[in-house]
């Protein structure tokens, strides 16, 4: 990486790795990978290479996804489920890219023009404002590398996404997805915020692993990112859960605890620390996503003079772009 070259990362999953394990042993194992993975992620969120994080179909992770065949069979129909999501399977698929990352980057230019000063949310169990610093820059599929590569960052991909305000976040939001992170599985949680800091966590399943995760460290308490994703989206039409983030946060909008990405600021690349959380950035060694959205959310833009205005509507675009 010092020498700007390129980072892949494949990723499985094996969602129910920690079932049964204290979660106080869960967290210190999690807490030491991210204290020890820092270095790497500083080049990952300035974009000071290009990057890419893609999937590889392990048994385990198979079986989660496909619990009512054989092993072999799972397999094989997640790796048809990761070349498809990912858009392999189609004739040209290089050229289905450009096309995805053009539709996208249309829908990031036309937020990026309104430059809302927030975004509330209202849908069952959520109702939630959620501030965007200025100069928060919204970004889609394709990003330029300080080393001059135009790279896509995660495939598949379905998101619009920027830098929330960390100090500014109020309400209560409700996952419609569950949560896989680090081999334990949280379902059916909410998370309260007040001035931007989550000072509530409750779960059905997994809630002293989501209240470990929050805990992390104090960035962990915040959020770094938020993206918008039609609930229509080729992932959420597939009608069943990956059990990783990779693939189910493109089946919702969602937002992520901890760390914010330093290109979603104007010139966040060059702040420090201290200089990044005083823009409204978040700085943690966390960062983990979870799913909000639903046919059922609807999402303004709170302009500057305090109007509203539609975003989203029963999940879907409410502009075209």
């Amino acid at each position: 990486m010092e020498n700007g070259d390129a980072l892949l990362s494949i990723t499985g999953a094996t969602p129910d790795l920690y079932n049964g394990i204290d979660p106080e042993v869960v967290g210190a194992i999690q807490k030491t990978h991210l204290q020890n993975y820092s270095t790497v992620m500083a080049k990952v969120t300035t974009n000071a290479i290009n990057w890419c994080v893609v999937a590889a179909a392990g048994e385990a992770w198979a079986k989660k996804v496909f619990p009512n065949y054989s092993v072999n069979v799972a397999q094989k129909k997640l790796w048809k489920a990761i070349f498809e999501t990912s858009r392999i399977d189609q004739p040209d698929p290089v050229a289905a890219w450009q096309t995805h990352i053009v539709n996208l980057q249309k829908r990031a230019k036309y937020l990026q023009a309104k430059q809302y000063t927030a975004l509330h949310y209202s849908a069952p169990g959520t109702d939630f404002t959620l501030g965007l610093p200025n100069g928060h820059l919204w970004i889609s599929a394709q990003s330029m590398a300080q080393n001059g590569v135009a790279f896509t960052a995660n495939m598949p991909t379905e998101e619009v996404f920027t830098l929330p305000d960390r100090n500014r976040a109020d309400g209560v939001v409700t996952s419609t997805f569950p949560l896989s992170d680090g081999g334990t599985l949280i379902e059916d949680f909410q998370v309260t915020f007040e001035n931007g800091r989550i000072v509530k966590v409750n779960a059905k399943k997994g809630e002293v692993a989501l209240q470990k995760l929050v805990d992390t460290d104090e960035g962990s308490h915040r959020l770094g990112e938020v993206a918008l994703v039609p609930a229509s989206s080729p992932i959420a039409q597939r009608g069943h859960l990956f059990y990783n983030t990779l693939f189910d946060e493109n089946a919702s909008c969602h937002i992520a605890i901890g760390r914010g990405y330093r290109f979603t600021l104007a010139g966040g690349e060059e702040l420090t620390d201290d200089e990044f959380i005083s823009a409204g950035g978040n700085v943690s060694l966390n960062h983990v996503d979870f799913m909000i959205g639903s046919p059922k959310m609807d999402i303004y833009g709170v302009k500057q003079d305090g109007s509203h205005e539609p975003v989203m509507r029963e999940g879907e675009w409410a502009f075209d772009a």
